[in-house]
């Protein structure tokens, strides 16, 4: 019975946006997955292949700052995500063409669909969750399903490889067409979901506010401080898997399968870490009490360049294990926690500007590990990371002091 009674509509709407990412992931990841090779195969050159993908990355988080405040100004959430969500239907419009400049579009517009539905998406899951059942919980279980698609979609292409015994360009392309099917079930759950959140009034008519004069609050700067720093030092897989590679430490299929287990200990540790983070928000009587959580990230995050970058197998696995379990708290308390510190109004800008100075983390410090693994300055590495990490515990302890003083 407590099971039937805890099934509510938040709970169903949440199951369906996690639903609804997993589908999204198959797509988009699976086309990641081979997007490379099918360029290379089409005699596209490397330095053409690293550009659109660069552009692309920057694009996809860049425009989410910009498509953030458009929805909250015009409060067309579920418009900007039926738009953002409908452009996946690029990806296996792929199978249709070998006309490089076509398909370098349709790249570049699959990243812009993701940043102009994010934004959005987030909202309207965090106020769907955040007096119901927990956006710790929300987000955890969303992304735990993005993690499933993740890891199934580019067995689409694995199955097509295998079944037909080849991997040439019709091949490739028989693999983006059979993700139609995927766009058109997507498409279906979002609408939906969007008739379910109407239907059930998940989400009250808010007071009409002019969006200039919402403000956001000085913790919301810190925080963001916070992530980018934490996030600045944290190290991608780019520079583990060529660390692997160059020295011939595992081979490419034990590389990838690595990887595949981190992607699973990222589902679980969102799971764990959204229930936490719910817990002690209950526990303080505090709605910004989830942030304490954050204290883990910056030391756990210290922990990485010493195990994965090492040449011992047994620490290079458990940095894998370290490194799925960042990733799954990154994906998880910190989308939470803007649902907690912002107002619903200024709540897509948030987003925006959160998700472009996590990009902006990404991109610089793996370059700039990249960089200096070039130069083989391991120790950089490792004094970089303790830099940045550094940084963020001051900055989490200023955001714990404003926590505790009910600051805003």
């Amino acid at each position: 019975m407590e099971s039937k009674k805890r099934f509510t509509p938040a709970v169903t709407v949440i199951l369906l946006f996690g639903i609804i990412s997993l589908l999204g992931d198959v797509v988009y990841e699976s086309a990641r997955s081979v997007n490379s090779q099918y360029l290379n195969l089409l005699g596209i050159s490397a330095a053409k292949v690293g550009l659109v993908f660069g552009i692309g990355e920057f694009l996809g988080y860049f425009l989410r700052l910009i498509a953030g405040v458009l929805s909250d100004k015009s409060g067309k959430y579920w418009a900007f995500m039926f738009v953002g969500y409908g452009m996946l239907l690029v990806v296996p419009l792929m199978g249709f063409t070998m006309h490089w400049d076509i398909l370098i579009v349709l790249i570049l517009m699959e990243r812009i669909g993701k940043a102009l539905r994010n934004p959005a998406k987030d909202t309207v899951l965090s106020k769907v969750s955040e007096n119901q059942v927990g956006v710790g919980f929300a987000f955890g279980l969303q992304e735990a399903l993005d993690q499933i698609g993740a890891f199934a979609g580019p067995l689409i292409f694995t199955m097509v490889f295998y079944f037909t015994g080849k991997s040439g360009i019709a091949q490739y392309q028989t693999g983006y067409k059979w993700l139609f099917i995927a766009v058109i079930l997507l498409m279906l759950f979002l609408s939906y979901a969007y008739r379910r959140v109407k239907r059930d009034e998940l989400i009250p008519a808010a007071t009409k506010r002019e969006f200039q004069t919402e403000r956001l609050k000085p913790i919301f700067w810190i925080y963001t401080a916070f992530t980018f720093f934490c996030t600045l030092g944290f190290v991608n897989f780019s520079t583990v898997g060529y660390h692997l590679k160059a020295n011939s430490l595992m081979s490419d299929a034990s590389i990838a399968l690595l990887y595949s287990v981190a992607m699973i200990v990222d589902a679980v540790t969102a799971l764990l870490v959204g229930k936490a983070y719910d817990r002690i928000k209950t526990k303080t009587g505090m709605k910004t009490g989830g942030l304490l959580v954050l204290m883990a990230i910056p030391f756990i995050t210290l922990l990485l360049p010493f195990l994965t970058l090492s040449r011992a197998i047994p620490l290079i696995v458990a940095g894998m294990a370290v490194f799925g379990i960042i990733m799954g708290t990154h994906e998880t308390i910190m989308r939470s926690a803007i649902a907690d510190i912002t107002p619903f109004n200024k709540r897509g800008t948030s987003y925006g500007v959160f998700n472009t100075a996590y990009g902006l983390a990404l991109f610089g410090g793996a370059a700039l590990m990249g960089w200096l693994y070039d130069l083989n300055q391991i120790g950089m590495i490792w004094a970089f990371t303790g830099a940045t990490e550094a940084i963020a515990i001051l900055l989490y302890f200023r955001m714990n002091r404003m926590v505790k003083t009910n600051q805003p």
